[in-house]
């Protein structure tokens, strides 16, 4: 996570990205739980995302890189500060048990861990904004409870960043959304799309001064909800294809060996969508060749999981 730093620091610094006198913008897009062949750009023939495949295809794909953690927190964390999660202190998800409360293995218990991304770490927003860009976050956080969201860590504007996991609150991944971040929208409202509006918002707020855009997309975590529309979309590809849920053993759990899941494929083009209506809103304000785009997912796809729509054992 120190190379994302570097990277970020390059970029102010290398005129490539930028006339002399004009620092870049940075769009950052975290997609929680994507398994690294959920883009078709990466080898899926099920999932369709010609959004994050036109950004594959325009930039740089990194083929052979690891998450700081298998979890979502740690590597958060670590995204945030560049630093590891054990420096941090972060290493669980915040909200695993630790200690004797841990039940999965009695023969060897985790270490406790910080349950919030320490104030004084240095963060990304916060170098960003001590050199004159304006700051927002959109979507999952899960980096503490209140007093440690988005906007006590650099962020100028928190558009649905709280303690949460996933979209437990409401409807989930429809509005109305129960998240004291985000103001409910229309009933029915779906949360990917929302989450990149709020982020076009804020560009074209500040399309006259340098911005850094963080979208942290909810999506594909659990629970696994998708629009009508794209499930009845896959679920005629999956009979068009005549696929079938193919079982293969990973140690001792079974995992998923054909991508069929509609539900999940669902979930996927709507995440693509959003990346889409991002890409486009800067196209239309003549930014794209002015901005650094990154595109990642936190910790890949859930690999050992029973009945897990993702795989991303070797």
């Amino acid at each position: 996570m120190r190379i994302l730093r570097l990277l970020l620091l390059l970029a102010v610094l290398c005129p490539a990205f930028a006339k002399a006198d004009q620092k870049p913008n940075f769009v950052f897009f975290l997609v929680d739980d994507l398994g690294w062949r959920d883009l078709k750009c990466f080898g899926s023939s099920f999932y369709d995302t010609p959004n994050c495949d036109r950004l594959a295809a325009s930039g740089m794909k990194f083929t052979n890189a690891y998450a700081a953690c298998p979890v979502c927190s740690p590597t958060r964390a670590s995204i945030m500060t560049g630093r590891y999660p054990t420096r941090t202190g972060v290493t669980d998800y915040i909200g695993a048990a630790a200690g004797k409360a841990w039940r999965r293995n009695t023969r060897l218990l985790p270490a406790h861990y910080t349950r919030h991304l320490e104030l004084k770490e240095l963060t990304i927003a916060e170098v960003l904004k001590g050199n004159g860009y304006a700051t927002f976050f959109a979507g999952k956080w899960h980096l503490g409870n209140e007093g440690f969201w988005p906007e006590d860590q650099g962020f100028d504007v928190n558009q649905g960043g709280i303690q949460r996991g996933g979209p437990y609150g409401g409807k989930r991944y429809f509005s109305p959304y129960g998240n004291p971040r985000l103001k409910d929208g229309p009933d029915g409202e779906h949360l990917p799309d929302r989450l990149a509006k709020e982020t076009v918002k804020f560009m074209e707020s500040n399309k006259d001064k340098q911005f850094f855009a963080y979208l942290s997309f909810y999506s594909v975590h659990t629970p696994l909800m998708a629009r009508e529309d794209l499930k009845q979309k896959y679920q005629a590809r999956k009979k068009e294809r005549g696929l079938e849920v193919k079982w293969g053993k990973e140690h001792s759990r079974n995992v998923r060996r054909v991508q069929e899941h509609a539900v999940y494929g669902g979930m996927v083009e709507a995440m693509d969508l959003a990346v889409g209506k991002v890409l486009d809103a800067l196209d239309r304000m003549k930014l794209t060749d002015n901005t650094v785009v990154f595109f990642m997912s936190d910790n890949g796809g859930v690999s050992t999981s029973e009945g897990s729509p993702t795989s991303n054992l070797p």
